[in-house]
């Protein structure tokens, strides 16, 4: 492989800058393009939500060897953060990627404000190879072209490594998966809110009396329901609607509760449950939107001929791959979930939750154009059983077999609970203040101390269901009897 030119990774988050450390452990030279201004600007995004992983499950080895290891120009004195706390966006930032991103070996390496719009590939004389030319392909170098604040930028790679999330491209709220007619309209009008607003503090004061349509049946729902739900507390006017795009069957919106062999997972489904029991969470079953209109207030119109008329709809429909980057690249991906072709069987949402996703690297990771990657979130596609842990090993396996090392590559291992610990998976057991039904849970002690469980609102969701069904089928099947 020409070793001239670095290899170039797109995006600052996780993932990627794991990347970026397992290789220069390799000697490998690397360039990393971040969008945004910082290190993990993403998650700054939805700073406030906790994950439902430990810390323990969200820094790479690699990484966390770069950190921790003295050099010439760097003490080596970071400290880890305690294993068996659970992070905030925000802390995962402060306390994590931006230590790792200001390492002096790594610093240098990264060039921020840049958005990719294209990656093609060229040849070593600067002639292009388009998408068609197969004869010279194998020996082509990556074209990776940016927007920036001073204009289009290009820089060539003798590899590319896709981590630039799926944040940025969240599913529609209009039905079977394209927008509503009007639904670009309403976003810009700010009638539909990010994917995890912050009821609680930022956004309260403008949801606060408000009718709010949460769509969407998985943890980021619930994340956002359970927060508006606290926040109709305090603001008895505030109506809280809840959209199904099906029926309401318990166990898939509540989980298995005190079955979960995830107790916090449990926890968050009971707390839900009981919003809605209460009366301040109203469910709407088979909701399909056809389209949109904005006005003082936003006009939702159904498939059923009826309409609502809300405030703010919180889109929770979970998110896609941005794959228009990619176009003149060939790709070998699968139909359903949009990962790459080998990936997709092991992460189908129908038939794997978060915990039955196997380890997988370089390999199955590979497309016809050699030494592409996507990794992370954006390779699973639409499916929403992503665990950072098996991020940090993809990029693992793909930097050892850039390096030449066809074994260490081969050899993927991943360590996880039975259940899966899932950086998209959000519960929580103390996610309600104490009150009278929570008095048997050690939540509502006074001997309770700040770094456990019950020190702060645990994590609900960053964004997805993590497969309850497959866990607790014998709980449906009591339901369907």
């Amino acid at each position: 492989m020409n070793q001239t030119h670095p290899v170039v990774v797109i995006g600052a988050g996780p993932v990627g800058l794991a990347a970026a450390a397992h290789l220069l452990e390799r000697n490998q030279d690397v360039r990393v393009l971040e969008a945004g201004p910082t290190a993990g600007a993403t998650m700054l995004s939805w700073g406030h939500i906790k994950l439902f992983s430990t810390w323990r499950y969200n820094i790479d080895a690699a990484a966390r060897r770069l950190l921790e290891t003295p050099t010439d120009t760097y003490a080596g004195q970071w400290d880890a953060p305690r294993e068996t706390r659970l992070p905030t966006g925000a802390e995962m930032v402060s306390d994590y990627l931006e230590p790792l991103a200001n390492h002096p070996a790594l610093a240098p390496k990264i060039s921020y404000g840049q958005r990719v719009t294209h990656v093609t590939r060229i040849q070593p004389d600067g002639k292009g190879v388009d998408k068609t030319n197969s004869k010279q392909r194998p020996d082509s170098l990556f074209l990776v072209r940016t927007a920036t604040d001073a204009g289009a930028q290009e820089f060539i790679a003798r590899a590319v490594i896709d981590a630039s999330g799926t944040w940025n491209q969240p599913n529609p709220v209009g039905r079977s998966g394209i927008d509503a007619i009007g639904e670009a309209e309403a976003r810009d009008a700010g009638f539909i809110t990010s994917p995890l607003p912050d009821p609680l503090n930022a956004d309260a004061q403008h949801f606060a009396g408000k009718t709010i349509l949460v769509l969407g049946a998985g943890h980021s729902a619930a994340n956002t329901l359970i927060s508006l739900g606290r926040l109709r507390q305090k603001h008895p006017t505030t109506t809280i609607l809840w959209g199904l795009r099906g029926t309401a069957n318990p166990v898939r919106l509540y989980g298995g509760g005190a079955a979960d062999e995830l107790p916090a997972r449990g926890q968050l489904g009971t707390s839900l449950r009981r919003f809605v029991d209460n009366g301040d969470i109203r469910i709407l079953e088979n909701v399909a939107i056809t389209s949109l209109e904005t006005g003082h207030r936003l006009t939702v119109n159904l498939a059923d001929a009826t309409s609502i008329d809300v405030d703010f709809l919180v889109p929770a429909t979970g998110f896609r791959p941005d794959l228009s980057i990619l176009s003149e690249l060939r790709l070998d991906m699968d139909q359903i979930v949009e990962a790459p072709r080998q990936l997709g069987p092991l992460i189908d949402p129908e038939f794997h939750s978060c915990g039955t996703v196997t380890a997988h690297g370089e390999r199955v990771l590979a497309h016809p154009d050699p030494n592409f990657y996507i990794v992370g979130m954006k390779s699973y596609g639409r499916a929403p059983t992503f665990l950072m842990a098996t991020g940090y090993e993809q990029v693992r396996s793909i930097a050892a077999a850039l390096a030449g090392d066809r074994a260490a590559a081969d050899q993927v291992e991943l360590e996880l609970p039975e259940t899966g610990v899932c950086s998209t998976d959000l519960g929580g057991s103390c996610d309600l203040p104490a009150s009278a039904d929570t008095a048997a849970s050690s939540c509502g002690s006074p001997e309770t101390s700040a770094d456990s469980c019950c020190g702060a609102p645990e994590p609900i969701t960053i964004g997805f269901a993590t497969g309850t069904l497959h866990g607790h089928t014998e709980l449906l099947s009591e339901k369907k009897s």
